[in-house]
């Protein structure tokens, strides 16, 4: 099993890779190391699943937030 360090460096590093939604980025990192919630009206639909998902250390559901190229 990784390190849990290394796994939330290659977790961020594939989101990155990937392009993922930044808010959603935030958010996963933030549920991961188990940081408080941010104040609700700063809380973004990206930013939740992130932190739900990091919570979890869920990384299935990255390609879900790929920001699309317009």
């Amino acid at each position: 099993m990784a390190h849990p360090g290394e796994e939330y460096r290659e977790a961020t590093t594939k989101m990155e890779e990937m392009g993922v939604d930044p808010e959603y980025i935030i958010g996963w990192q933030a549920g991961y190391l188990g940081h408080p919630p941010r104040e609700e009206q700063r809380i973004t639909d990206a930013w939740q699943a992130g932190y739900d998902d990091g919570k979890a250390h869920n990384t299935a559901n990255f390609s879900n937030w790929v920001k699309s190229e317009a």
